[in-house]
């Protein structure tokens, strides 16, 4: 049995086990499988996955954050993620309020609130968008937006999200031959005006609809932007009752050469030692 030292954050619905890895008391193989362990609902401390905070490898970075999903794959990167590391790293003296993070999907800047409640980054250069027309999904025809926020994601515009079967339908086109063979995140938005929108997500790697979604919310404001001309900054009201604002261009995200800001709340859940068998 090892103890670890771990912080649970929500970035707006978004739950993390925050780990300390600086020094490297983690190996490349305890991660996926700390993790999956770690969790599971209901059976162990419960959360849409972990995030390691290990010594940068690229010059100019005050660290490098590892996000894995609760399935144990890594990700690129995670927006609400990036934010929960930014106010963890400043808590544990790792980094000052301005923060540069190592990702997988390269580097992230980050301001952390002085109250430690909230934090801003700013996310990589969005790529990839393309509009799908017409594609099958469980028997119907579906025009979906696809763009990469960090990671990929698929969008599309509904008229009521509460109706919405996130979980079969999210699944349906995480696993899409369209977007093989990494598959999709799945994004659902209903238009509320007053450049707000409403975001249920299905997250790969979790397999579920999830609380919230950072990069979901970036790849759903920009859509929006393009699509029914909303103004930013774009607020999205996420599955948990929380607010995320995305600040871009859209000028320049009909280029997909803006690079998005993502602000939101930040709360740390508990500080404890699980128990790792």
């Amino acid at each position: 049995m090892r103890l670890v030292q771990v912080v649970k954050m929500s970035g707006t619905g978004n739950d993390f086990l925050m780990v300390d890895n600086w020094d490297g008391k983690f190996s490349e193989a305890d991660l996926p499988k700390l993790t999956k362990h770690a969790s599971a609902r209901r059976v162990s401390a419960g959360a849409d996955g972990a995030i390691f905070l290990e010594k940068a490898k690229a010059p100019g970075h005050d660290y490098k954050m590892r996000i894995v999903n609760a399935d144990g794959s890594e990700a690129e990167m995670c927006g609400n993620g990036s934010r929960c590391i930014a106010v963890f790293a400043n808590q544990l003296g790792r980094a000052g309020l301005k923060q540069v993070i190592e990702t997988l999907a390269g580097t992230l800047h980050a301001e952390v609130a002085e109250d430690g409640r909230s934090a801003k980054v700013q996310l990589s250069q969005p790529n990839s968008m393309e509009l799908k027309e017409g594609v099958d999904v469980l028997g119907e025809k579906a025009d979906l937006y696809f763009i990469n926020t960090g990671v990929p994601h698929a969008v599309q515009f509904v008229k009521d999200v509460a109706a919405v079967d996130v979980k079969q339908r999210g699944a349906a086109l995480r696993y899409h031959e369209v977007f093989k063979p990494k598959g999709t995140n799945a994004n659902f938005v209903q238009l509320l005006g007053g450049n707000a929108i409403k975001l249920r997500t299905y997250e790969r790697g979790v397999e579920d609809e999830t609380l919230a979604c950072g990069t979901g919310a970036t790849a759903a404001a920009i859509c929006t932007a393009l699509a029914h001309g909303y103004s930013a900054p774009v607020k999205v009201h996420v599955a948990s009752g929380d607010v995320l604002t995305i600040h871009f261009s859209p000028e320049k995200a009909k280029k997909t050469s803006s690079r998005p800001f993502l602000e939101g709340a930040v709360r740390t859940v508990y500080k404890g030692e699980y128990y790792w068998e």
